[in-house]
C-alpha cells in the first residue's frame, strides 16, 4: 500500500514568519499525509515559549507527526542546562523520546538524535542509536526511512562541518536496509541518491529548507511531500509563493539492483 509522508524542518519559532503559519498548515493538511516527519530546529533559542508555539502548531495538523531535535533545540546561553540537561525543555514540551519510531504494516520511520550539546552546530551519530535503528531495519520489509536533523552528506562549499561519523553511518544504514534519509539543518533543498565512490548507494537523501523561518540563505521556504511505495518514491518540493505553498518540482526515483535511479 502506498504511503504519503510530509517532511518539514527548521521551523525556528522565535524567528518564524507569522504570515506563513496558516498557509503552511493548510498546505500540509491538503496532502492528507499518513505522517508528518519533522527534522529538528523547532525553535530559535530553545525557549519554553518557542517550544510551546511549535508544539501547538504540530498538534494543529490533521496528520500524526514524528519529530527529532535539532541543534537550536538545546539552550545556547544557559551553559548549565546545555551541559547537564540539554534536552530538558524539548522532552517536557515536545516529546520525551529523542529517537522516536513510527511503524505500521508498510512503513518504518526511525528517528536519530544527531545533536551534540558540546558543539554548537556540528552533529554526531551515536553508536547505540545506530545499532538499534539497523536492527529494526534488518528485521522487516516495507519502506524504511531515517530521520535526522543533520545531513549525512553535503556539498564542498557548505560552510558548516559535516557531522562526525557520517560516512561510516551511511554505509551501515545502507547495509542494514534503510532506503531514505530525511534531514534539514542547512536550509537548502536537495533530493538525490547519496553519492559514493566505492559503490552505488541504496540510500536516497531528501533534505528540505525551512518551513517558516526568515533565515532563508538564498532559497525559499519549503517542505517536501513524499509518495512512498516499496522500491519507488515520488518527491515534490512545495515552495512558499505569494502567501501560499505551491509545487515547484516533482521527481520520481526507483530502486534497482545498482541503487536509486531518477525516472
Amino acid at each position: 500500500m502506498i504511503r504519503r509522508l510530509v517532511h518539514i524542518s527548521d521551523l525556528h519559532f522565535g524567528r518564524e514568519q507569522p504570515e506563513l503559519l496558516e498557509p503552511l498548515r493548510q498546505a500540509i493538511d491538503a496532502e492528507q499525509a499518513d505522517l508528518v516527519a519533522v527534522t529538528g530546529d523547532l525553535t530559535q533559542r530553545a525557549r519554553r515559549r518557542q517550544f510551546r508555539q511549535a508544539r501547538a502548531f504540530l498538534d494543529g495538523l490533521a496528520a500524526p507527526w514524528i519529530c527529532v531535535p535539532g541543534n537550536h533545540d538545546v539552550p545556547l546561553d544557559k551553559l548549565w542546562d546545555r551541559w547537564f540537561r540539554p534536552f530538558k525543555r524539548y522532552r517536557e514540551i515536545v516529546s520525551s523520546d529523542l529517537t522516536p519510531v513510527h511503524e505500521d504494516a508498510e512503513l518504518l520511520v526511525v528517528g536519530l538524535n544527531t545533536v551534540d550539546p558540546f558543539s554548537w552546530q556540528r552533529g554526531k551519530i551515536r553508536g547505540r542509536a545506530l545499532r538499534d535503528a539497523c536492527q529494526r531495519f534488518a528485521e522487516r520489509d516495507g519502506v524504511k526511512v531515517v530521520l535526522a536533523h543533520h545531513p549525512f552528506q553535503q556539498s564542498p562549499e557548505t560552510k558548516k562541518s559535516l557531522m562526525r561519523n557520517a560516512h561510516s553511518a551511511l554505509t551501515r544504514l545502507s547495509d542494514c536496509g534503510a532506503q531514505l534519509v530525511l534531514s534539514g539543518h542547512l536550509h537548502r533543498w536537495l533530493a538525490e541518491p547519496f553519492l559514493t565512490e566505492e559503490r552505488e548507494s541504496n540510500l536516497l537523501q531528501v533534505h528540505v529548507g525551512t518551513g517558516l523561518s526568515s533565515r532563508l540563505r538564498g532559497q525559499e521556504n519549503d517542505f517536501a511531500v513524499l509518495t512512498l511505495d516499496p522500491g519507488a518514491v515520488e518527491v515534490r518540493r512545495m515552495v512558499a509563493e505569494s502567501g501560499r505553498f505551491v509545487c515547484r518540482s516533482k521527481d520520481a526515483y526507483v530502486q534497482g539492483p545498482t541503487g536509486w535511479q531518477r525516472v
